[in-house]
């Protein structure tokens, strides 16, 4: 039987046994201060009881427009302790989504993170009928019969119950990204979640004594489940990032021992890492090179020299406990979700003495379906089901995955649940995989952005795209070739890395848009598409490739919260650069088929 039931049990649980121990820290002012489990536990009461004051009952919706924060926490775990589900956004969505998500779900109360926020939803009490209540984080808020404080609320005195819910009572609705549509609401159970927190104590050596400094959001499964969810239930610590630009900084000051994220930011830590060594002298670089090569033998259970272990010790002394002293000191684990992981970067990781654990999942299998944990781990896969969960691929290479995860559905989606939701109990991923002999699943691609090129082959842009990202040039990029005679790409460089390499080599324009149209910059970009690039067949690199300096972001509409490449936006917004790319080649081959006749005509 799972250790966990429901969420409520997790939150009872935690508060009782951990109450002395600092959950949630927070900056302000230059310092880091902490709330306990029983600061939490009580706020959360105080909270429960005030939204049963607006007439929440069981069965009602609570939605949220927050980012990271205690209160993000204190809002949830009163929810689940009424019988109300859940329903998290992110800041940093458009209007129009939280609107349509407000309605979809029916929510009862919205509870926004900020005055501007609070403001900017206000109109939906006039034009969503299940809305009743807006209740504001804002210490400056004025209230009124239909605006809250969030404060007040969460000083209410008087004693509601917390119920038990059923493991089958809908906890929360997580609305994946949109990236074709609207978005669709993902009902996630109590004992969808709760099961994945329980797989999570049979697999990971994780405990009170643990750490992480939270970054990735919980209105996005991964974050939710595996890092609030599940540290809750260890009785460890969460500091909460300042920003994500702030995250080496923070690393440095609050020493966690655990760190959750998805792979863009473990690739800038390994682009930053990289060019700090490439500083060093040469004799340093090739002592890393070495114990990187010795890491990789002794993963493989390969023996050691004398010499190489020596060599290894010194290295990680004087490099790689820098390079640990960055992250705070005491990393000991990352986990990485999302989408895959680099194998390159995850042995990079790795060999610095920080083990990773790279894991597969989907919003709707509350998040994970599998995962690498200690003594069952091989670089390069997403690892093994975890207990109670099983995973087959179909005669297409599509990846179903079984167990108490599986989501209960969309909500009011039955033509969708359908196409997705199979009479045996499978959920159909959409992605394409393998398992091999010793059980480790591979993630080889994603069906919808799958596509055939003008030769009949098949192209699958995902991990060419996430290879390229290692350079330190490029910030971004975007595969296309869609039935077209070879890909192309949408590059976002890194200006001020290319800047940087213009000092030695001749370029020394300011201006982006001259900079990246410049000769030896382009050839630049050539070498790096074919260094990064050389591991994939012939007709799957990139044939040409245009230079932007925006970035890809959530802003811009470039990126989905959980930061994924929303590939229909970037095609939309660079069509013509994209057509202008194969327009080029044409003109081009045309010149040379008319030199020829020329030619052939003399």
């Amino acid at each position: 039987m799972a250790k966990f039931q429901t969420l409520v049990d997790i939150y009872q649980d935690a508060v009782k046994t951990f109450p002395d121990n600092p959950l949630f820290g927070t900056k302000s002012g230059g310092q880091w201060s902490w709330m306990t489990y029983l600061e939490f536990g009580r706020k959360t009461d105080g909270f429960r009881a005030g939204l049963a004051s607006l007439g929440l009952e069981r069965g009602d919706r609570v939605a949220i427009v927050s980012n990271n924060r205690a209160e993000w926490a204190i809002a949830a775990y009163a929810c689940f302790g009424l019988g109300v589900a859940f329903v998290p956004m992110y800041e940093a969505q458009v209007q129009k989504d939280w609107e349509f998500i407000v309605k979809d779900c029916g929510a009862k109360v919205l509870i926004a993170a900020t005055d501007a926020i609070a403001e900017k939803t206000k109109g939906f009490l006039d034009t969503i009928p299940s809305l009743q209540h807006i209740v504001s984080m804002d210490p400056a808020t004025k209230t009124s019969d239909k605006v809250h404080s969030f404060a007040s609320l969460a000083a209410t005195k008087a004693t509601v119950p917390t119920i038990r819910p059923d493991v089958k009572d809908t906890a929360g609705l997580i609305y994946t990204s949109g990236t074709t549509g609207n978005p669709k609401g993902v009902i996630l159970s109590h004992g969808n979640i709760a099961s994945n927190v329980s797989a999570i104590h049979e697999c990971f050596p994780m405990s009170s004594m643990d750490r992480s400094l939270s970054f990735l959001p919980w209105a996005h499964s991964f974050g939710q489940t595996v890092e609030l969810h599940g540290l809750l239930s260890m009785g460890a610590s969460l500091a909460i990032a300042e920003s994500v630009e702030k995250i080496l900084d923070n690393l440095a000051e609050t020493k966690p021992t655990l760190l959750f994220s998805v792979p863009r930011i473990f690739n800038k830590l390994y682009a930053a890492v990289q060019k700090q060594i490439s500083t060093k002298p040469g004799v340093v670089q090739a002592m890393v090179k070495t114990s990187l090569a010795t890491r990789a033998k002794q993963r493989k259970g390969e023996e050691v020299s004398l010499g190489e272990g020596l060599v290894l010790a010194i290295t990680d002394k004087v490099v790689f406990a820098k390079v640990r002293a960055r992250f705070g000191g005491a990393l000991k684990y990352a986990f990485s979700g999302g989408a895959a992981i680099s194998t390159e970067v995850a042995e990079f990781i790795d060999s610095l003495g920080i083990t990773v654990y790279e894991g597969y999942g989907l919003t709707e299998t509350s998040p994970i379906a599998t995962a690498n944990w200690p003594n069952n781990r091989k670089i390069g896969s997403v690892g093994k089901p975890i207990p109670g969960v099983s995973v087959k691929i179909s005669d297409d290479s599509e990846i179903v995955v079984y167990g108490p995860n599986v989501m209960q559905g969309y909500y009011n989606r039955k033509e969708e649940n359908d196409a997705v939701l199979l009479p045996d109990g499978g959920f159909k991923t959409g992605d394409m995989g393998r398992i091999d002999e010793d059980g480790f699943v591979f993630i080889t691609g994603r069906i919808k952005e799958q596509y055939k090129l003008e030769n009949g082959k098949y192209v699958v842009p995902t991990p060419l795209e996430e290879q390229l990202k290692l350079s330190a040039y490029v910030l971004n990029v975007m595969v296309h070739g869609d039935n077209k005679p070879y890909n192309v790409a949408v590059i976002v460089a890194n200006v001020a890395a290319v800047k940087e390499w213009g000092k030695d080599n001749g370029v020394s324009e300011s201006d982006p848009e001259k900079l990246l149209a410049n000769a030896k910059v382009r050839a630049l970009f050539k070498q790096e598409l074919d260094r990064y690039g050389e591991k994939f067949k012939g007709f799957e690199g990139v044939k040409d490739f245009a230079l932007i300096a925006d970035d890809f972001t959530v802003d811009n509409g470039m990126l989905t919260p959980s930061l994924k490449v929303k590939r229909r936006k970037v095609f939309e917004r660079y069509q013509s650069v994209i057509e202008a790319l194969y327009s080029k080649k044409k003109e081009k081959a045309s010149e040379d088929k008319a030199q020829k006749a020329e030619a052939s005509a003399e």
